[in-house]
């Protein structure tokens, strides 16, 4: 059997293992990811520096040169007309300065290589030089004496100086495109490299994906896999095949812990194997002392009933004869003999009761009766019939709400309903007239009658006692009666399918309750209403 797990399965756990997997991973990824990032910088950089930075100097270079060539031109239509609407192209290209001074303290500000700088100077200087050294004099001689005050050599000059700006406005211009031509070659080559970061990512990404998959399915998937057939070969009733797992040391913990599972099993099934034999042996022994207590209590009914039955003839006789006694020899003897008759009559008499209830209680569900849809309300004033003249020397008011109509023996119903009133008419407050509430109610599948009176009541702790035969709560020379009324109301009840029993009320008085199964189509009935008060 396996016991706790060894050393040297226990050596690499799959925590272990996930986090040098997970840092490994972690930091290919982040040098791939911080590569990227650099290329990406170093992307934008050189895309910035060719779309925006030697974009806006070319057009700023080309504009000044543009200034340039407008200047000369209209210094040039001056020299010649001395016309002053000719100087218009030269002051509006010298309106913001002499072309190419502001681009040479650009150039130097936004980071261009000297050359670039040096150009700039060198043009911005050329110019300087054209419009200082011949523009501006030769306007001011032409304003002074017309065109025909520049020389020949004067112009020659000024178209040298023009040639050298010109010159050096070139040179500069094609400095910035050279130095562009770089910038786009190094925006290509970090374009591509860019690409390649970009697939190197994804790469390693799936790569990193793989690896794990593949980690994971062996690390996990597969002693689980094998774990579980091995389980569900226990499971399937192997409970002899050990259970060994090779893995990381979760897993075989895992396995371990199985493993002590399915011996501690076998160790239940043995024990379980010889409870059961037990159990068997005991429910043998307890099936024959049930159908022992069934045929048992099928003899004690039958001689129940068979003894009550032959005690009646004896027990009329005698009491027959007492009474005959007591009527024509009464007050002929001395008073301790009238005395001595009296308790024979009376005890002849309750015997009688005795028997006639004992009787009554051992024919219900014994005696197979016609079983009929029977209506409460006709079974309640049969039983109010017999209970005539109780409810006449009490003046006892008997009501009832709309009672349904249920399946069983009609004389069971009418004998539980007599039962129950009689009870609330019996134990009634003294001085005071017995008030009887007879009600029902659908609860789902069954009927929930009450009977409710305003009695002395019943203790709640008596509750469950007085459905007991032969438990009384109350002398019998206080309250006469055999102590089976309630016991029969049981049988009846349950012989019926439904239950009963003492519901606690919110008043004086007693409320017995029981339930009775309802009809699946009931019979058409009246509405709820409450019947007049019955009396004899």
């Amino acid at each position: 059997m396996s016991g706790t797990a060894s050393p040297a399965r226990r050596s690499s756990t799959l925590r272990a293992r996930l986090r040098t997997l997970i840092v490994v991973a972690g930091a290919a990824l982040a040098v791939v990811v911080l590569l990227a990032v650099v290329v990406l910088v170093r992307l934008v950089d050189s895309q910035q520096a060719v779309t925006e930075t030697y974009f806006s100097a070319l057009t700023h270079a080309d504009g000044a040169y543009i200034r340039l060539l407008d200047a000369e031109t209209g210094v040039r239509g001056f020299a010649l007309t001395g016309d002053p609407v000719t100087l218009e192209p030269y002051d509006r290209a010298l309106a913001d300065g002499v072309p190419f001074s502001s681009l040479a303290a650009a150039a130097a500000g936004d980071g261009s290589s000297d050359a670039v700088v040096s150009a700039a100077r060198a043009a911005a200087d050329a110019a300087g030089r054209w419009n200082e050294e011949f523009a501006v004099p030769a306007m001011g001689d032409v304003r002074a004496d017309g065109p025909a005050a520049l020389s020949t050599d004067d112009v020659e000059r000024g178209k040298v100086l023009f040639d050298d700006a010109r010159v050096a406005a070139q040179a500069y211009i094609d400095a910035l495109r050279a130095e562009r031509s770089t910038a786009l070659g190094q925006l290509h080559a970090w374009t591509w490299i860019g690409a390649a970061t970009v697939a190197l990512l994804v790469l390693s990404a799936v790569g990193l994906g793989i690896a794990l998959w593949v980690t994971l399915r062996r690390w996990i998937l597969e002693p689980l896999d094998d774990l579980a057939v091995q389980a569900q070969a226990v499971s399937s009733g192997d409970l002899h095949h050990q259970v060994i797992v090779s893995g990381p040391g979760e897993i075989t913990d895992l396995a371990d812990d199985v493993e002590r599972m399915r011996t501690a099993l076998v160790d239940q099934v043995q024990v379980l194997e010889a409870s059961r034999r037990e159990v068997a042996e005991a429910n043998e022994r307890l099936t024959e002392q049930a159908e022992e207590l069934v045929r048992s209590n099928r003899d004690l009914e039958q001689f129940a009933y068979v003894a009550s039955h032959d005690l009646q003839e004896p027990l009329r006789k005698v009491a027959s004869f007492t009474q005959l006694l007591q009527k024509r020899y009464g007050g002929q003897l001395d008073e301790r003999a009238d005395q001595y008759i009296e308790f024979a009559v009376d005890g002849a008499k309750r015997m009688q009761r005795l028997i006639q209830d004992l009787l009554g209680f051992s024919r219900v569900g014994r005696v197979g009766g016609e079983l009929t849809d029977v209506d409460l309300d006709d079974a309640l004033a049969t039983a109010l019939d017999q209970l005539s003249e109780a409810v006449a020397d009490t003046g006892a008011v008997v009501t009832h709400d709309d009672l349904p109509v249920v399946r069983g023996e009609a004389p069971l119903l009418v004998q539980l309903l007599q039962n129950l009133v009689a009870n609330g008419i019996k134990f009634r407050v003294p001085d005071s007239t017995p008030s009887i509430h007879v009600s029902a109610r659908r609860v789902a599948d069954s009927w929930e009658l009450e009977c409710r009176d305003n009695g002395i009541g019943i203790d709640q702790q008596y509750a469950e006692r007085v459905f007991v035969i032969f438990q009384r709560l109350h002398p019998k020379d206080v309250y006469e009666g055999t102590g089976i009324g309630l016991a029969l109301c049981k049988k009846i009840v349950e012989f019926h399918g439904g239950r009963i029993w003492i519901e606690q009320p919110d008043g004086a008085g007693t409320s017995i309750r029981w339930t009775m199964p309802a009809l699946p189509h009931p019979a058409p009935h009246g509405g709820h209403h409450e019947s007049e008060p019955s009396h004899a």
